[in-house]
C-alpha cells in the first residue's frame, strides 16, 4: 500500500503538477489579494476596491484567445512550453511596475496595468490547464488536480502572506520586486519542460471554437450541457463572494498587515491544503459526485464564521484570543474553498476531450468564473450598504442555487 501511494502521489507527473499549481496561484493572488491592500493603503475607498475585481475580466473571457495556443508556439519551443516561458517572462516583467505607481494619483494606469497582468496571467492558465490534462491520464486527474490545487493555494501565501509581511518594513517597489522575483526560478523550470504529445483532430480551415462546442455538446446532449454549466456557474458563487474582499476585512476588524500576513494567511493557505487533500480521499473512496456534496455543504457552511467574526468586530485592541478566533474561522472556511475548489475542477478535467482540452478547458472555467467576478465586483457596493454582517449571510445563501443542481449534473447515488 505504501508503494501505491508513494507511485502515485510522488511521480514526475505529480512534480509537475507542483509546478503548474505554483504558476497559476502566484499571479492571481497578487491581482486579488496583494494589490487590494495597497489600494486601501493608499487611501482608495472600499466601493472602488470592490468594482477593481471587474479586472478579473480576462480570465472570463479567456476561451476567445484559447483557440490561438493550438496554433502558435513562441519562440518556437512548443505549443505549451511556448506559450508558458512568453507569459512567464510578461509577468517577471510587469508585476515591478507597480511600484512606480501611487494608487491614487494613478489609479486609472494601476487598472490598466492590472487588466494587462490578468490577461497574461490568463493566458497562462490556458497554456498550465492545457499541458496538465495531456500529461494526465484520466485515472490521475484526482490526484494531479488536488496537487495542483495544494499549490495553488500555497502560492497565495507569497503574495497574500509573506509579501504583506515585507510591506510592514520595505517600500512597496521592493515588495514588488520581491514578488515577481518567483518567476525567475519558474522560468528557468519551463525551459527544461518536455513538450507534451497532443491528440488533435482540429480541421485548419474551422473555428476550433465552433468544433470544441459542437464535440461537447454531441458528447454530453444539449440539455445536459446547459445544467452543467449551471452548476460550474454557480457552484462555487457564494464562497467566492465571501472571500473577494478578505484583506479589506481584516483590516476594517482592525487586524494590522502582519497579522494577515501571518495569522491569516498561514490559516489560509495549510486548511486548504488539508481540504484538497480530504477531497482527493472523498473522491477516491466515495466517488466524485459524493464528493461534489461533502465539499458543497462544507464551503457554504464555512462562510458563516465570517459572520460570526463580522458580529464580533470591529476590535479595539487585538488580543491572543481574536486572533485564535480569526485563524479558526478562516481555517475552517479555507478547508471548504479547497474541498470545493479541487472537486470541482476534477468535475471540469473530466467534462473535457483530449481532442480539444485547450478550448473546452477554458471555455469551462470561463463560466466558473463569470458570475463569481460580475457579482464580485458590487461586493464594495454590498458591503457598504449592508454591513459585514448581513453580507456574509448573503454570501451563504448564494451558494444555494449551486447546491440544487447537483441533484441534476451529480446525484449522491449515481458512481462517478
Amino acid at each position: 500500500m505504501n508503494k501505491k501511494i508513494t507511485h502515485v502521489f510522488f511521480n514526475r507527473k505529480m512534480l509537475l503538477c507542483i509546478y503548474t499549481g505554483f504558476c497559476s496561484g502566484l499571479p492571481l493572488f497578487f491581482i486579488i489579494q496583494l494589490i487590494p491592500v495597497w489600494l486601501k493603503g493608499g487611501n482608495i475607498d472600499i466601493d472602488t476596491i470592490g468594482l477593481f475585481t471587474l479586472i478579473q475580466i480576462p480570465y472570463l473571457c479567456k476561451f476567445l484567445w484559447s483557440p490561438l495556443l493550438d496554433k502558435l508556439s513562441p519562440f518556437s519551443l512548443g505549443y505549451r512550453k511556448g506559450w508558458l516561458f512568453l507569459t512567464q517572462l510578461g509577468l517577471l516583467i510587469i508585476m515591478p511596475m507597480y511600484g512606480f505607481l501611487t494608487p491614487q494619483d494613478n489609479i486609472k494606469i494601476v487598472v490598466a496595468l492590472s487588466l494587462l497582468t490578468a490577461f497574461i496571467s490568463a493566458t497562462q492558465d490556458i497554456a498550465i490547464d492545457s499541458y496538465r490534462r495531456e500529461i494526465l491520464s484520466d485515472n490521475e486527474l484526482g490526484s494531479g488536480n488536488s496537487i495542483h490545487i495544494n499549490m495553488y493555494r500555497i502560492a497565495g501565501f507569497v503574495p497574500g502572506g509573506l509579501s504583506l509581511v515585507l510591506a510592514d518594513y520595505l517600500s512597496w517597489m521592493e515588495v514588488f520586486v520581491f514578488t515577481a522575483a518567483f518567476f525567475i526560478p519558474i522560468l528557468l523550470i519551463t525551459i527544461r519542460l518536455k513538450e507534451p504529445s497532443h491528440i488533435s483532430v482540429i480541421h485548419s480551415d474551422k473555428s476550433i471554437l465552433k468544433q470544441s462546442i459542437n464535440e461537447f455538446i454531441h458528447r454530453q446532449s444539449l440539455r445536459n450541457t446547459l445544467f452543467i454549466i449551471a452548476f460550474i456557474s454557480f457552484y462555487k458563487l457564494g464562497d467566492s463572494l465571501a472571500t473577494s474582499l478578505t484583506s479589506p476585512f481584516y483590516l476594517d476588524m482592525n487586524f494590522e498587515k502582519r497579522h494577515i500576513g501571518t495569522v491569516a494567511k498561514n490559516a489560509v493557505v495549510w486548511p486548504s491544503l488539508l481540504g484538497a487533500f480530504l477531497s482527493g480521499f472523498i473522491i477516491s473512496k466515495y466517488g466524485l459526485n459524493r464528493s461534489l456534496w461533502i465539499s458543497g455543504f462544507v464551503q457554504m457552511f464555512s462562510i458563516l464564521g465570517f459572520a460570526f467574526l463580522s458580529y464580533q468586530g470591529p476590535f479595539l485592541t487585538i488580543t491572543y484570543t481574536q486572533l485564535i478566533t480569526l485563524a479558526a474561522v478562516i481555517s475552517f472556511e479555507s478547508i471548504g474553498v479547497g474541498m470545493g475548489t479541487a472537486a470541482l475542477v476534477i468535475f471540469i478535467s473530466k467534462k473535457t476531450s483530449p481532442l480539444f482540452t485547450t478550448t473546452q478547458f477554458a471555455l469551462l472555467t470561463s463560466f466558473s468564473a463569470i458570475p463569481r467576478t460580475l457579482i464580485n465586483s458590487t461586493s464594495g457596493v454590498l458591503t457598504s450598504h449592508l454591513g459585514w454582517t448581513n453580507f456574509f449571510w448573503l454570501c451563504f445563501i448564494l451558494a444555494f442555487p449551486g447546491m440544487l443542481l447537483l441533484l441534476k449534473v451529480a446525484p449522491w447515488n449515481s458512481q462517478s
